[in-house]
């Protein structure tokens, strides 16, 4: 990450959602680390253990309990802060968890979305959001053509679907309180490809399921080792919020759109090719199939970050076989006795997150 976009978070006000999460607790670390004033907003962590609390990041950022289905409570915490900046990543992420309970699923997604877009409307120090969606927001014709922002957005799923949604009411804010005719505040949604790192302990995920499993001398279960998924190291997602959120404040006319952040051509593999990479981790580690009839799931994903490169100079720096062999080395490091926010911020030095 270049150094004009390191230095212009110092002392930048912030507000992350989802700051318990796995990708949102990267991100507080590192901006923590930047010099900014973060707070954060967010349920409790949805994992024992989790990035949140093994990196005792309450102490390090200004954390408030909220629940972004609550209008009047998600406009008291902008409130607050009065954030400059807001970075939308709190939702409900699991395509599986969604396909049980899709109500929830819609309501903090789409809802959570909606309240968070109407609380920066009524807050006037906020001029920038980055919201994160997902690279399944295409309406995917399970073909290796991948996907660019002018594709048609389309869920076959409650998950998927519930991302559309998102990008469908941010887009109506954009127009009709955002825009020219409006109050000025650039809104960059960020669709990431399968975000893979340390301090990620969510179930039916490909990564933290295999560390578990193989940890244990556990077979891994795998639901479709064939399926394909564009794999990348959560720090170029958190690389590509921080450049999104400066851009937001320096070239709003730039920002204020829809950009694909996916790993380089190539680097989408098969989930069994992923699960032999980290079983070569452990000695004897095995995986097998079982397959899960329980509703539809991508096959074949993949996403064109060409946008990004051409107008944002922004490339990926680690490739997938790079992102799983630091995510391993995280997990063992931990396991062992390492501070996880200490690891965390070496990982981040070593990307060029942070200077060091």
């Amino acid at each position: 990450m270049d150094g004009d976009t390191r230095s212009f978070w110092r002392g930048r006000r912030v507000l992350i959602t989802g700051d318990t999460g796995f990708i949102g607790g990267w991100l507080s670390l590192a901006l923590h680390e930047l010099g900014a004033e973060v707070t954060g907003l967010s349920l409790p962590p949805p994992t024992t253990p989790s990035l949140f609390e093994t990196a005792a990041l309450s102490t390090r950022i200004a954390h408030r309990h909220a629940d972004l289905r609550d209008l009047e409570a998600t406009f008291a915490a902008l409130a607050d802060a009065r954030p400059e900046i807001v970075l939308h990543l709190a939702a409900q992420p699991l395509v599986r968890a969604a396909r049980h309970d899709p109500v929830d699923t819609f309501a903090s997604n789409v809802m959570g979305t909606v309240h968070l877009l109407e609380a920066a409307r009524r807050t006037g120090s906020v001029r920038g959001i980055v919201a994160f969606t997902t690279d399944k927001v295409y309406r995917n014709h399970e073909t290796m053509q991948a996907y660019r922002e002018g594709d048609a957005l389309g869920g076959l799923e409650p998950y998927s679907a519930s991302k559309v949604g998102s990008e469908q009411a941010i887009d109506s804010y954009r127009q009709a309180y955002f825009g020219e005719s409006g109050r000025r505040l650039a809104i960059a949604t960020l669709r990431a490809g399968n975000v893979i790192g340390g301090g990620d302990w969510a179930a039916d995920r490909l990564v933290p399921d295999a560390i578990r499993a193989f940890s244990n001398r556990q077979a891994l279960i795998i639901r479709r080792p064939d399926a394909v998924r564009p794999w990348q190291h959560v720090l170029e997602a958190v690389g590509a919020t921080l450049l999104l959120g400066r851009l937001t404040l320096e070239q709003p006319g730039l920002a204020d759109q829809a950009w694909n952040f996916g790993p380089a051509e190539g680097d989408s593999r098969p989930v069994g090719w992923v699960a032999d990479r980290l079983a070569a981790h452990w000695p004897g580690a095995s995986w097998r199939h079982i397959p899960d009839e329980g509703g539809y799931e991508a096959g074949l994903l993949a996403i064109d970050s060409g946008k990004a490169r051409e107008l944002l100079g922004w490339a990926p720096r680690w490739d997938v076989e790079t992102a799983l062999d630091r995510t391993v080395a995280w997990y063992r490091r931990w396991h062992a006795g390492e501070d996880a926010s200490a690891l965390t911020a070496a990982q981040m030095r070593d990307y060029g997150i942070v200077g060091g």
